[in-house]
C-alpha cells in the first residue's frame, strides 16, 4: 500500500517544494547536500576508528581472573585509605 513514490508522485512533490521554497530551493538543496556529505565523512571516520581498533593487538588481554584480582586489590587500597 505504502511504498516509494512513483513518477507522478515525485512530480507533485517537486511542485509542492517549488511552491514552498521558491527561489530558496537551490540553497536548501545545496545545504542538504553539504549535510549529507558531512554525515558520510563522520560515518567513514567512525568506521576507520573501529577498523583500526580491531586491527591492533592488545598487549595484555584482561581476563576475568585478572579483573577480579584487580578489584580486590582496589578494595583493599580503599579500605586502607579509609582506616
Amino acid at each position: 500500500m505504502f511504498g516509494m513514490p512513483g513518477g507522478i508522485e515525485w512530480i507533485i512533490i517537486l511542485i509542492v517544494a517549488l511552491l514552498i521554497f521558491g527561489k530558496r530551493l537551490p540553497e536548501v538543496m545545496k545545504s542538504m547536500g553539504k549535510g549529507i556529505v558531512e554525515f558520510k565523512k563522520g560515518v567513514k571516520g567512525v568506521e576507520d576508528d573501529v577498523e583500526d581498533a580491531t586491527e591492533q593487538k592488545p598487549e595484555k588481554l584482561e581476563t576475568a581472573e585478572n579483573k577480579s584480582a584487580k578489584t580486590e586489590t582496589d578494595k583493599e587500597y580503599i579500605n586502607e585509605m579509609k582506616g
